[in-house]
């Protein structure tokens, strides 16, 4: 690799979960703190840094096919970082297979970037994907560019060992970061303009501070910052939903109405074999006590179809598991063999044509399911935080308080938290009226 100059801007590209995005600002903010500036809409970057996601397939194949597509017309390229999940588990093979690529750096190494940048800029070629999450939050700079709503990790990864997934092996064990530290970046983050604050981590739920305490005893402390309005946090795994955290969502104004809770099928034989830790009751179980303390929460979720082995009528098993609950949003995926995991040498491959079927199925049962939840919300009232501008002129864009995206015509600002009446339902977003403007 030839010497460059040291590149003066940059573009983060990030794939994947919310923590991807994180992790994204995180490094522009590391950039930044070396003098770099984001590259202007539409202008080439110096430095591109692709921050992958290892979770899907295509995922995987849309990492070299954006490195190639990086080539500019006179054959030249600019300076190639990429991150993540990806870059973790296939370093050593990013490295071989694509020469254009000067900087591999994994999820928990990314503090060290600007280093790797430098090396790579000298003609040395730079691969990192060491695991010291401590280490690396420790590195970070302050928070600088927040929106309205930001995110914030507090616990890394995962000791769950799904059979399907590679989590545990791109991020590692699960970490909890310390509870002072973490107070602290809130605080930061509502000074730099956050009104709400979504917690993140791979299993968020099984954070833990120094005590033991669990998540419920952060979102109190951090409910109590003046010009916080909302809190939130995904995504959770269904066994470390405690007592504590239920009751939290109880006696917690600021804790929004929001329950990203993943289940991936409703058949207990897949479950089992998905080593997922849980069965169909005991979810449900979790969905009913915190309905009863929240009577109206949304509840969200995550399928997987087609998992090796899944018969027509385990299939079936999971459609009326989505009618029993009632989701008001979900996220659903056909089954991808990850190279490494168990499931990936299971008997039993499902054909992608009926993968495909059982997908559109899903999809369409959860779509009706949230449909019927926006439906219901139809003449309410309710506050509704500005993100951007619609569509139209005079319209804007925000999240309720059920985090449906919610539009509407007025004189408001982005980052302004409005009341509105909930005029009209269409299973993606709501219609609203504007009652009471934000203060001036």
């Amino acid at each position: 690799m030839r010497p460059v100059p040291p590149p003066q801007t940059y573009r983060v590209k990030s794939f994947g979960c919310q923590m991807n995005v994180y992790d994204g600002e995180r490094m522009g903010e590391l950039l930044d703190a070396q003098g770099m500036a984001p590259a202007a809409e539409g202008a080439e970057a110096d430095l591109v840094v692709l921050n992958t996601c290892h979770i899907r397939e295509k995922a995987v194949d849309r990492v070299y096919s954006d490195i190639g597509r990086l080539r500019r017309g006179d054959g030249s390229a600019p300076l190639i970082a990429v991150a993540g999940c990806v870059a973790q588990a296939q370093g050593d093979e990013i490295m071989r297979r694509a020469p254009s690529v000067g900087v591999v750096v994994g999820p928990q190494a990314y503090h060290r970037l600007p280093a790797l940048v430098a090396e790579a800029a000298a003609g040395r070629r730079a691969l990192d994907t060491d695991m010291p999450a401590a280490a690396k939050f420790a590195a970070l700079p302050p928070r600088r560019r927040v929106g309205a709503s930001a995110f914030l990790t507090v616990q890394e990864g995962c000791d769950k060992f799904c059979t399907y997934c590679v989590v545990p092996y791109t991020r590692g064990a699960e970490v909890s970061r310390p509870f002072a530290d973490l107070v602290a970046e809130g605080e930061r983050l509502v000074d730099a303009g956050a009104k709400e604050i979504t917690l993140l981590g791979q299993n968020v739920n099984a954070w833990r501070d120094e005590r033991g305490r669990g998540l419920e005893v952060l979102a109190e402390a951090l409910a109590a910052l003046p010009g916080l309005a909302r809190i939130r946090y995904m995504t959770s795994h269904p066994n470390d939903m405690t007592e504590g955290l239920i009751a939290a969502h109880r006696d917690n104004p600021k804790l929004m109405p929001f329950l990203h809770l993943p289940v991936q099928a409703g058949s207990d034989r897949v479950l089992a074999a998905m080593n997922r830790s849980h069965t169909v009751a005991s979810y449900r179980d979790v969905i009913e006590r915190v309905r009863a303390v929240r009577p109206g929460i949304a509840v969200s979720g995550d399928f997987i179809v087609g998992f090796p082995g899944e018969s027509d009528a385990e299939f079936a098993e999971t459609l009326r598991l989505v009618d029993a609950v009632g989701y008001a949003q979900c996220f659903s995926f056909k089954y991808s063999p990850r190279p490494g995991t168990p499931a990936a040498a299971m008997d039993g491959q499902i054909a992608p044509e009926v993968m495909d079927e059982r997908l559109q199925a899903l999809q369409a049962a959860l779509q009706r399911s949230s449909l019927a939840f926006n439906q219901a919300a139809v003449g309410q009232r309710c506050k509704v935080l500005i993100e951007r501008p619609g569509r139209r002129p005079g319209q804007w864009l925000g999240k309720s308080p059920w985090l449906q995206s919610v539009y509407f015509e007025g004189d408001a600002a982005i980052g302004d938290l409005v009341e509105v009446e909930l005029v009209e339902a269409g299973p993606n977003s709501l219609a609203a009226r504007l009652l009471v403007p934000a203060p001036a």
